[in-house]
């Protein structure tokens, strides 16, 4: 075994993988929700049409509690990456067997009848085309970013933009939803 492998085969201990996961997953979901929330006009379309049916509006206190909630689901992302560690990080297009993995087991085909998968374009009532919509985008792009910052902070821990940019990204995130929790109008 060489140096570069054995430095990069002692990064994938349970701690290391799941934090990263964690902190990667909550940076890019703000990052991208911001960016989808903007560029897709959200509160609009979450306010009228199909979409009013089934999603919060973004006033909602709840929409401001997401990137709060995002260090679990990052975790549980961590959870997974460790499982299939060698799969994912010693490989290198690993992450793009990550992002394989989210997009068709995370989106294209869970287990539920979920808005923009197999299942629900054959059991909601709600129209394909509406499905299929620009969401979709703001989740693939996600997941992409995801699977590649995860990949390459694991494999380069000791780089301090990954750890810094991603921190700072993962610590707007929470400090953001926090201060929308607390300005947000109290619900009737």
């Amino acid at each position: 075994m060489t140096n570069s492998s054995q430095s990069k085969g002692s990064n994938l201990h349970f701690w290391s993988i799941a934090l990263k996961a964690s902190i990667v997953h909550t940076a890019t979901y703000f990052v991208m929700g911001l960016f989808a929330l903007y560029a897709f006009d959200y509160a609009t379309l979450f306010s009228q049409g199909a979409e009013a049916a089934f999603m919060r509006p973004t006033t909602d206190p709840w929409v401001a509690a997401g990137p709060l909630l995002q260090p679990i689901r990052g975790l549980l992302f961590g959870i997974v990456f460790y499982l299939l560690r060698n799969e994912l990080f010693q490989r290198p297009r690993g992450w793009l067997v990550c992002w394989g993995m989210l997009a068709i087991l995370g989106i294209i085909n869970p287990f539920g009848a979920v808005s923009g998968s197999i299942e629900g374009a054959i059991y909601l009532r709600i129209p394909l085309r509406s499905q299929l919509g620009l969401g979709l985008v703001e989740i693939y792009g996600q997941s992409l970013l995801l699977a590649v910052g995860t990949f390459f902070w694991v494999r380069q821990p000791g780089n301090r933009w990954f750890t810094w940019g991603f921190s700072v990204a993962a610590g707007l995130a929470i400090a953001a939803s926090v201060a929308g929790l607390w300005l947000a109008p109290v619900a009737p």
